[in-house]
């Protein structure tokens, strides 16, 4: 059985660090990934290396094994326990000069062959390879929808790779947030799970209303007089206009907030964060003359 260098495969170090091999492995993977080279034979060759590699490294017993008994690291406590019985029979030999051997008198050419000869040659055969069983590539993919899309659960189909996927978007979902459908990513090889589907969404906010998190908000602009006296206004809200009583004296920047007309919280149904409403007091321009001189009588009423 010829030698295989695990981690020149991986294309590490000796010394590499179990996160240094996860990391080779990974990237590799993603390169060699059979749905990524579909129909060539050599990167599914590849690909079966790594893995393989990997299996072995990225397992701490394993690779110790490996690093002391090379190819034969499968078979290395059966080696031990058959180098035992060796040591054991030599001393029994004692007095049979020349026709005894020790452990010290084996090579590692040596060890390779003392193993074929005792356990069929190969720590691994070329069929327990091919059955190895890999999980499929994720697949990854972004959603651009605008915010009012996000407001009602909606149901869209997708196509991804040729394949189409049925989708219920949740009421809710907030921008750049991600989701995975488990078994919708690449088939996996030699009868293994199927990779996972990641979607991110991209939300696009083309409204007058800033969300956070589940609430909104937004501005109105109040004219003096109704903030002065007091009086009922029209806002918008994000599903429609509703009327909205002003107290008189409302000052600059004043707060107010409507519970339950926010936005939607995700995976729970009928229940709604709030809309703020900031008002921002609009001073009159433009005065005619009676206005400044109501105006004036007024500052005279404040000064007295």
């Amino acid at each position: 059985m010829e030698f295989i260098d695990y981690y020149k495969i991986l294309g590490v170090a000796k010394t590499a660090t179990e996160k240094e091999i996860k990391s080779a492995y990974r990237k590799l993977a993603r390169k060699y990934h059979p749905d990524v080279n579909p129909n060539n034979k050599e990167a599914e060759r590849k690909f079966k290396e790594i893995n393989e590699a990997n299996e072995v490294l990225s397992h701490p017993e394993n690779r110790k094994k490996y690093d002391k008994y090379g190819k034969d690291w499968q078979q290395g406590e059966q080696f031990e326990k058959a180098r035992q019985q060796q040591s054991q029979y030599q001393s029994g030999r004692q007095g049979f000069s020349g026709e005894g051997f020790s452990s010290s008198d084996f090579s590692e050419h040596d060890f390779s062959d003392f193993f074929e000869s005792m356990f069929g040659g190969s720590g691994r055969s070329s069929g327990q390879r091919q059955s190895a069983r890999f999980k499929g590539q994720d697949f990854n993919a972004e959603l651009h929808l605008d915010l009012k899309d996000v407001y009602e659960t909606q149901k869209q189909v997708l196509t991804i790779n040729n394949q189409k996927i049925r989708l219920t978007i949740p009421a809710g979902v907030e921008n750049e947030q991600v989701i995975k459908i488990k078994g919708k990513g690449g088939e996996g090889l030699n009868g293994g799970p199927n990779g996972d589907l990641y979607i991110k969404f991209i939300l696009n906010n083309n409204t007058s209303f800033k969300r956070d998190k589940n609430n909104l908000y937004t501005d109105v602009n109040l004219d003096l007089y109704t903030a002065i006296l007091g009086g009922e206004i029209t806002v918008q809200t994000f599903t429609g206009k509703v009327k909205l009583k002003i107290k008189p004296e409302t000052q600059n920047e004043t707060k107010v907030k409507l519970k339950g007309k926010g936005f939607p919280v995700y995976k729970k149904s009928d229940q709604y964060g709030d809309l703020i409403i900031t008002f921002h007091i609009k001073m009159p321009t433009h005065l005619s003359a009676k206005e400044k001189e109501l105006f004036q009588e007024l500052q005279k009423i404040k000064a007295r």
